[in-house]
């Protein structure tokens, strides 16, 4: 389908997902949320995405909720988020649970609910000038878009506690340093390393990758006996797959595996 708000390019296995609100500041609003849904459900359906690399244009990675969006909204405002977080909510949880891994490649500032955004993601790369905005206390909001659970995961409770209730601006190196983010690069190398790894990711074991994803996804919330058990099943589905067989025969004859997704 068409996007208003972002485009969609499948190549070589990579679905490459980009914002380009880039004049309003790639802004969180009801169109962006109704198209990040459509945009999942496409993903998680097309057999032939591998990986999904995200990024944006203009000189801000996003700056988060659309301001003015919830100013206009006026009283209809609790009615409008209720609407505007359906879609975005349901949209993180298809990403996150589907086979291909998400890299997100990040410049500029990244506030709000896209930063929540973005520590969903499996692997991030930030340029050297990007700058992760809590920004909801300093609006007088508390926080959506899987903050609570994606902030805490990657940087510890406490520590997301911190950055949350302070409203903190972490610069790229900071953010590396707290687990926001995995790689730190120039702003020129930005895309070149962003499309290294989704591609890395894209020639991997797809549905192994898939997954690893989803026991990552349960692994705090299941007792050990029912978390082994869904490891134990996850590897038997694994152990019938063209690309297990294909690893085992790789390592028998000495030599690199061709993953083929399947």
């Amino acid at each position: 389908m068409p996007y208003r708000s972002m485009t969609l390019d499948v190549r070589d296995g990579i679905a490459r997902l980009t914002f380009t609100e880039a004049a309003r500041g790639n802004p969180i609003d009801g169109v962006f949320c109704a198209e990040i849904s459509e945009a999942a459900i496409e993903l998680s359906e097309r057999r032939n995405v591998r990986a999904v690399l995200i990024a944006a244009e203009g000189k801000a990675f996003s700056y988060g909720g659309d301001i003015a969006s919830f100013v206009a909204a006026g009283d209809e405002l609790p009615q409008a988020i209720k609407r505007w977080t359906a879609g975005l909510h349901m949209a993180i949880a298809r990403l996150q649970r589907m086979d291909a891994p998400v890299v997100a490649a990040v410049h500029g500032v990244c506030a709000g609910g896209m930063g929540a955004f973005i520590a969903g993601c499996d692997l991030v790369v930030a340029a050297t000038t990007a700058r992760f905005v809590a920004a909801y206390a300093g609006i007088g909001y508390s926080c959506d878009a899987g903050a609570s659970i994606a902030l805490t995961r990657r940087l510890g409770l406490q520590r997301a506690r911190r950055f949350l209730l302070l409203n903190e601006t972490l610069d790229a190196d900071a953010a590396l340093a707290a687990g926001l983010v995995d790689d730190v690069v120039e702003p020129e190398r930005l895309a070149a390393r962003a499309e290294e790894l989704a591609g890395q990711l894209a020639a991997g074991p797809t549905r192994a990758l898939g997954e690893i994803r989803r026991l990552l996804l349960s692994a705090n919330d299941q007792p050990l006996e029912a978390q082994l058990e869904l490891e134990a099943q996850a590897l038997a589905r694994m152990a019938a797959t063209t690309d297990a067989r294909e690893g085992l025969a790789a390592f028998a004859e000495k030599r690199r595996p061709a993953f083929a997704g399947d």
